[in-house]
């Protein structure tokens, strides 16, 4: 699947296919194959259970859609147009676990949360879509209309879409329309004591569009 990045250890391609490509075509997405991004992050693995991750989303061309849009920084908004649908990813902070009568911080929200995320981005890949997080949005703007109690945290807002060729972007993001790559495993991982210094990502691999076919 993936010609651009490679693997120093064999996995299922779908790890190295998955990627954050900015630039969308507009192509719309139905709920049932929404749905299935969401399904896919309904399983993710959970500390006792709590499942504190949340999406609230938005297909363009609704209603839903403009207050999540109006949230994003401008330099999001320059490409996030494009996308299908928009998500905002909540984790629920506090919860009252069994045998308790009394709420307690979730000390793994974020964390439990991410790995739904992931599990959404990977089965958008499956399907032939992208999903791109984004940290650049304006999370009191969101809570507020939306209506986001205080006790869930404002993760990302993820824009999901079919990708096309990076001349849709501004020219200033063309160039970056590429697949990142990740640091070796030396880096990342050491049997025993911490002994990790600071490294620097390898460069960035050029992206192939891939031919639309039915999912």
């Amino acid at each position: 699947m993936s010609q651009q990045r490679k693997s120093h250890h064999a996995i299922d391609p779908m790890f190295t296919c998955r990627w954050s490509p900015r630039a969308f075509d507009g192509e719309p997405i139905d709920e049932p194959t929404l749905m299935r991004f969401f399904e896919a992050a309904r399983w993710a693995p959970s500390s006792f259970n709590a499942q504190p991750w949340r999406f609230l989303y938005g297909r363009r061309d609704t209603p839903a859609w403009q207050p999540l849009h109006d949230a994003l920084h401008e330099f999001n908004r320059g490409w996030a147009h494009r996308a299908a649908v928009l998500v905002a990813v909540l984790s629920k902070t506090r919860w009252v676990p069994p045998g308790k009568t009394q709420p307690q911080p979730i000390a793994s929200h974020s964390f439990d949360t991410g790995a739904a995320w992931a599990s959404l981005a990977f089965q958008a890949t499956l399907l032939g879509w992208h999903a791109h997080a984004m940290g650049g949005f304006d999370r009191d703007q969101l809570r507020q209309a939306l209506g986001i109690p205080k006790d869930y945290a404002i993760e990302t807002v993820v824009a999901i879409g079919w990708r096309t060729d990076k001349e849709v972007l501004p020219e200033a993001l063309q160039e970056r329309e590429v697949m990142s790559q990740r640091l070796p495993l030396e880096h990342i991982v050491a049997e025993g004591r911490f002994r990790f210094g600071d490294a620097v990502a390898p460069g960035a691999s050029p992206a192939a569009v891939p031919a639309k076919v039915p999912a």
